[in-house]
């Protein structure tokens, strides 16, 4: 995996809008769950990518720390055939002054060298320091995410339930007016008063009959009385 593909996928991951996905989610909570584990699994991936870029990095640091303290040393080697080659030109044979003087060429072409190299790498451990601030940055962010998915995934799990227990309620409160027991009792109350009329109903057809018996014996004692002056009027 190169570091520009690290890069990119850990600034992708970083700068996602998760209420934007929520929002074309059919299932949010299904659509958490899975962001959850995808971002888990990115987080691991791209620690590793980044350890082993930090590791390159860190490895370029010393590379160059190496040709800066090579370049010193060979400064120092250098100065000190030079010195050396002088104090044998004013004391000893011509030939070992020469010899030492091109010690001293060897160390400087050395110097030189490792100093070339210092320099060299400077520029792409200036740029992977870059890139390496900015994957650390990235790591920080997407755990930010990951935490926030969490959170949002406990939350819309706890307003689930409780809209379930909501709804669950307001079912039994519905299946309770449904089944109201005072409707019975209104039912029970006009079959109490229909059993009340029959009954008043029964009086009054009993009143009545006695009526008309009282009416037919009140008939019958004019009947005879009727009779009894008949009859006494024929005695005369």
């Amino acid at each position: 995996m190169t570091k520009q593909t690290i890069l990119g996928r850990v600034t992708q991951l970083a700068r996602a809008n998760i209420n934007a996905l929520l929002d074309q989610a059919e299932d949010p909570q299904k659509m958490l769950d899975q962001l959850i584990r995808d971002y888990t699994n990115n987080i691991t991936e791209a620690e590793e990518a980044v350890a082993t870029t930090i590791g390159n990095l860190r490895l370029l640091e010393l590379d160059h720390k190496e040709d800066v303290d090579a370049a010193r040393e060979w400064g120092v080697k250098a100065l000190a055939a030079s010195r050396k080659a002088d104090e044998m030109r004013g004391a000893g044979p011509a030939a070992e002054a020469d010899r030492f003087d091109n010690l001293a060429k060897v160390a400087l072409q050395r110097q030189l060298r490792s100093e070339k190299e210092a320099k060299a790498a400077e520029p792409v451990i200036a740029m992977q320091t870059e890139v390496v601030d900015k994957l650390k940055a990235g790591l920080v962010q997407m755990k930010t995410k990951l935490t926030e998915l969490t959170s949002r995934r406990d939350e819309l799990v706890a307003r689930a339930k409780s809209a379930q227990a909501q709804n669950q309620m307001l079912d039994a409160v519905k299946s309770i007016d449904v089944l109201d027991p005072t409707s019975e009792l209104s039912r029970f109350e006009d079959k109490v008063r229909r059993e009340e009329a029959r009954a008043m109903g029964k009086q009054e057809l009993a009143a009545s009959s006695l009526d008309t018996q009282f009416e037919q014996l009140d008939n019958l004692g004019d009947d005879a009385e009727i009779e009894a002056r008949l009859a006494a009027m024929k005695t005369r």
